[in-house]
């Protein structure tokens, strides 16, 4: 596929209020709502109407924050949109094989095939305190499992053959039993026998994301998943993970086009340049710097509460990345971009209340169709994982402002291609592998 061949393909990542974490403060954001299905549902919509490939909802098991559980909000918004993909994010630490493979082969046939998959291995935090553990594992230990983890839900998925039903009235049969199989599946950390009690989803798989951007996520992502979320500074830093990302595919049998890399973008705009800049520093305003602070002096292992915040971050004496058993990638990150750009505190918290360490853009649509298409033409990424700030205004003014202006340009799709998520994304229907193995043997 030619450089002009390729199409953006956009996310929408859903967050209550929106991803700045003063948002919820904001005389535009609606927080009174963030358990209101109907909130989502409309959001959701918004999207659908911008002909974005997808929205996603991350996921923990520990914390305060008014999160709904995602199958079950993700099913209700299925319900109300008709192509837009819908991923959910599901920790393969701290749940089984089985209930995953049967939650999103449920979720892909109510959507029509429309389902992702989110895998990450769990940031640590209280999650295992509520699972009955002690600690959370090692960062190469949640990985292996992961791995392990994933290759038991695909067996699960391909356990049915697609034409497995038969609904033969007249010989009082449903299924051809012939072609539902036990996977008798056992590795280092599961063993299970299957089949899945739900057929093959209609996708085949729903659609395998992966939001890791350390070495062990890197090379999880290269071997088994078709859409990476990942968080960069600049273009530069963009260009050489994608890649590096893109060159580790052949090993596996993989071709580029086979692997979507959308960076993180959280940008606050406006209709002019000045006007998004006091939306930015109305949003500083009100956004709790002391305690900004301290997560930051929890974060890098040193006491800034003497700082001004006009002062200089300063890195020496910071936790290096061996120390980190959580987000690897995004600890090296903040590392990188304090020792590059030599912030004041201000500044810091400013990008990091923004978007937690992705990519944040302050100006006009058109300034930001600039951004977009530089960053897409110069193979720095394949889209963008979009992260309003403030729900619902970011998302609408996205939507009715910079979506037109990258169709203008021929970047972005002006009617969706297909009813499945994968369909959308240029992504193959993997084929059942039992099948395959069935009919070679017959």
């Amino acid at each position: 596929m030619s450089s002009f061949d390729r199409k953006l393909h956009i996310n929408l990542f859903l967050r209550n209020t929106g991803h700045h974490e003063a948002a919820w403060r904001h005389p535009d954001a609606q927080p009174e709502r963030t358990l209101d299905v109907r909130f989502y549902q409309q959001l959701a919509q918004t999207a659908e109407r911008g002909l974005l490939d997808s929205l996603f909802i991350s996921d923990n098991y520990s914390g305060t924050w008014r999160r709904v559980e995602p199958f079950t909000l993700l099913s209700a918004l299925a319900m109300v949109t008709r192509n837009i993909g819908l991923i959910a994010t599901v920790n393969t630490t701290y749940n089984e094989p089985f209930h995953v493979a049967r939650q999103f082969a449920s979720l892909d046939h109510i959507s029509g095939g429309r389902a992702g998959w989110n895998i990450v291995t769990g940031a640590g935090g209280n999650d295992a305190y509520n699972f009955g553990r002690d600690r959370h594992p090692e960062h190469a230990e949640r990985y292996e499992t992961a791995e392990e983890f994933v290759e038991v839900v695909k067996q699960l998925w391909d356990s049915w053959e697609d034409d497995a039903l038969i609904y033969d009235k007249e010989a009082g049969k449903q299924i051809d039993d012939g072609k539902v199989h036990e996977i008798h599946f056992k590795g280092k950390f599961h063993a299970v026998r299957g089949p899945l009690n739900i057929p093959r989803p209609p996708q085949g798989y729903p659609v395998l994301v992966q939001a890791g951007s350390s070495e062990s996520g890197k090379e999880l992502a290269a071997r088994t998943a078709e859409v990476i979320f990942t968080a960069q500074q600049s273009i530069e830093e963009a260009q050489a993970f994608y890649a590096d990302v893109k060159a580790r595919l052949p090993k596996y049998g993989r071709t580029p086009e086979q692997l979507q890399i959308l960076p993180g973008l959280s940008p606050i705009l406006a209709d002019t340049e000045a006007e998004a800049r006091e939306i930015e520093e109305q949003l500083f305003e009100l956004t709790d710097s002391k305690a900004a602070i301290n997560r930051l002096s929890e974060r890098l292992g040193i006491d800034f509460s003497g700082y001004s915040l006009d002062s200089p971050v300063p890195v020496d004496g910071a936790k290096g990345i061996e120390t980190v058993n959580g987000m690897k990638g995004r600890h090296q990150l903040l590392l990188d971009l304090i020792e590059r750009e030599r912030p004041t505190f201000k500044q810091l918290i400013t990008h990091l209340a923004g978007a937690r360490g992705h990519l944040t853009f302050t100006g006009t649509p058109m300034q930001l169709a600039d951004v977009v298409e530089r960053w897409f033409r110069g193979h720095a990424a394949d889209g963008f994982n979009v992260m309003p700030p403030i729900f619902p205004s970011g998302l609408n003014i996205f939507v009715d402002k910079v979506i037109p202006e990258l169709q203008n340009r021929g970047l972005y799709r002006t009617s969706y291609e297909a009813p499945t998520l994968r369909g959308n994304l240029g992504l193959a229907r993997p084929a059942n592998v039992r099948f395959i193995q069935a009919a070679s043997k017959g």
